[in-house]
């Protein structure tokens, strides 16, 4: 079954019995926790929402303590007045981790969220046993090309809507062989889990936000953490090469390839990132 085929089957549904977790004032986030063991906390990118990734996590919650969450301001979590900030996500994850009682955590970010993966590492490295960095939006010389497409995406999104919005990034952000293999099924699957998931103010708010933050990779050298650049071969922003030459910025970094993936890897091939995630923790644990 092709990835888009199994996203017309898929339960975008909130639990009733999900706990809500107060991280600050005014702010309770929504939060899914499933399985034993070390924890893994997937950070979303403003598109994706904590039950997108039942589906996407069955095999890691094998081992690991899976834990998804909506960020403030996006999905069935609290809704304030402003924005929160890039400082403000990065503390509600420390609060999250702190009222679910996990010492630490690896971090896994997507696209968008990789910015909030590193800084929360940056900020706080006794929290973050590791990174998984999935199609990271910042390269050798920042982020400027992923900056231009969420701009180019932001005014698409305020103009047409989120059906014109889809069909732009679709074939950007999707591979070429899952774009063939799904077809006009596989998009129309797709597309109504995204507009499932998304408002236009949701993603009008995380667009914006994406404009903001640090992009000098001198920061990267400043990350204790193992951190995993996973990088599909067909991914708009990386090379391969460019994606190896990345992960040498990090002081204990390295790069896996998945072959025919595009820029969320996860959806091309679900098993195979799981696998790639558990392989990177257990090697990590093993050397702490």
């Amino acid at each position: 079954m092709s990835a888009g085929e199994e996203q017309e089957q898929q339960d975008l549904s909130y639990r009733e019995d999900a706990p809500r977790v107060r991280t600050r004032d005014g702010v309770e986030l929504y939060v899914e926790s499933s399985g034993d063991g070390t924890a893994v906390t997937f950070l979303n990118n403003f598109f994706l929402t904590a039950p997108f990734w039942r589906e996407y996590t069955t095999d890691l919650a094998l081992g690991h303590r899976v834990v998804t969450y909506d960020m403030a301001n996006h999905g069935a979590s609290s809704r304030l007045p402003e924005e929160p900030t890039w400082e403000e996500h990065a503390a509600d994850v420390i609060a999250l981790l702190d009222a679910l009682e996990i010492e630490s955590t690896y971090l896994v970010g997507t696209s968008a969220s990789t910015q909030l993966a590193r800084d929360v590492a940056l900020a706080h490295p006794d929290r973050v046993r590791g990174l998984v960095l999935a199609g990271p939006v910042f390269g050798l010389r920042g982020m400027r090309r992923h900056r231009q497409l969420n701009r180019a995406w932001l005014q698409t999104l305020r103009t047409e809507g989120l059906a014109a919005l889809y069909n732009q990034i679709y074939p950007e952000v999707i591979s070429g062989e899952m774009n063939e293999e799904g077809g006009t099924p596989g998009f129309l699957g797709l597309r109504e889990s995204f507009m499932a998931m998304n408002t236009v103010e949701d993603l009008s708010n995380g667009l914006s936000l994406v404009q903001q933050g640090g992009t000098d990779p001198e920061l990267l050298s400043r990350i204790e953490a193992p951190t995993l650049i996973v990088l599909g071969d067909d991914d708009i922003l990386l090379s391969p090469g460019r994606g190896h030459d990345l992960a040498a910025l990090f002081p204990n970094g390295r790069c896996e390839i998945m072959p025919n993936a595009g820029h969320v890897p996860y959806l091309d091939d679900p098993e195979g990132f799981q696998a790639i995630v558990r392989k990177f923790t257990e090697e990590a644990d093993a050397h702490a």
